[in-house]
């Protein structure tokens, strides 16, 4: 990456979201201090970090929650490799957790393009901070016969490979996920597919990721996430997904209105993450959870 002349380049962190092995879970970047940076500089700031996002943080515009103690409400955009996304749950947690180390745990406002989103940071006994991030309102809609067979046959799955007791849907909470159940662990743990078909299938229906998910036990899955429109294969821990995951049960109702889900990500591509996912009665929104590590030269 090249910087105009007589500019700083922005200093970046690396953190592992999900984890608390920075071999593990998600890297993101984080950029604490992105005043000035245009979008051309931030695509290629997120390009030569290379995760499958980076987080770049200004002073917020917006008037904070009143009960928010000053300096803890921030502008955040998103950028994979290729592309700005409109909210990503990984970096969100990476960057809570790196705030928190420098100004201390608590509540965050952060302001992203899909709206805004509270987080809490909360050290436990042993020191690891955890970050829980609540979502945008979600909602859920269906997906035509036509575009469910193109993406099947694009993955190298047939429908006999999925779960009839989880159809497909589109889900959101901050992006769009399309959502395919896999009947068992041995079909999820081969993932093989048409990188660039998939990227303009997914491109063409303004999907983020694909949601691919194994149901070990009524709160327990396993879930893996192609992200070809963000120039990555696959995506090792998914925050935005897990937030429309969650939703995309309850409006199925195969969760009550109160459940908390545990989601494994990453085992198949030796980073594995744990996200946590939690539905609250009478409030739509759904609440993420995680730890996050820096990233050292060593990690």
């Amino acid at each position: 990456m090249t910087t105009a002349p007589g500019a700083t380049a922005p200093d970046v962190l690396r953190y592992a979201a999900f984890t608390t092995d920075p071999s593990g879970g998600n890297p993101a970047g984080v950029v604490l201090d992105a005043t000035g940076l245009d979008d051309a500089t931030m695509l290629a700031v997120a390009a030569e970090v290379g995760y499958s996002e980076t987080a770049f943080l200004t002073p917020a515009t917006e008037t904070a929650p009143l009960s928010l103690a000053p300096g803890r409400a921030f502008d955040v955009r998103y950028f994979s490799p290729r592309a700005e996304v409109p909210f990503c749950g990984h970096a969100t947690v990476a960057t809570a957790v790196a705030l928190a180390e420098r100004i201390g745990s608590g509540e965050l406002h952060f302001a992203t393009r899909a709206g805004s989103v509270p987080v809490e940071v909360v050290g436990g006994p042993d020191g690891t901070l955890r970050a829980t991030l609540t979502s945008v309102a979600p909602h859920v809609d269906a997906v035509s016969e036509a575009d469910v067979a193109e993406a099947l046959d694009t993955l190298g799955w047939s429908t006999d490979d999925l779960d009839p007791t989880l159809p497909p849907r589109i889900a959101y909470a901050g992006a769009r996920h399309l959502v395919l159940a896999a009947a068992t662990c041995e079909r999820l743990a081969e993932l093989a597919y048409d990188f660039d078909r998939l990227a303009r299938f997914m491109t063409d229906r303004d999907l983020t990721t694909l949601q691919l998910v194994w149901r070990q036990d009524a709160h327990t899955f396993h879930v893996r996430d192609p992200f070809p429109v963000g120039g990555v294969i696959e995506d090792p821990a998914t925050g935005a997904a897990a937030a429309a995951f969650g939703a995309y049960l309850r409006e199925l109702d195969q969760v009550g209105p109160a459940a908390e889900l545990t989601l494994h990500q990453g085992d198949d591509m030796g980073r594995p993450g744990l996200l946590r996912v939690e539905l609250r009665e009478g409030d739509l929104r759904i609440r993420v959870s995680g730890t996050a590590v820096p990233i050292t030269a060593a990690g």
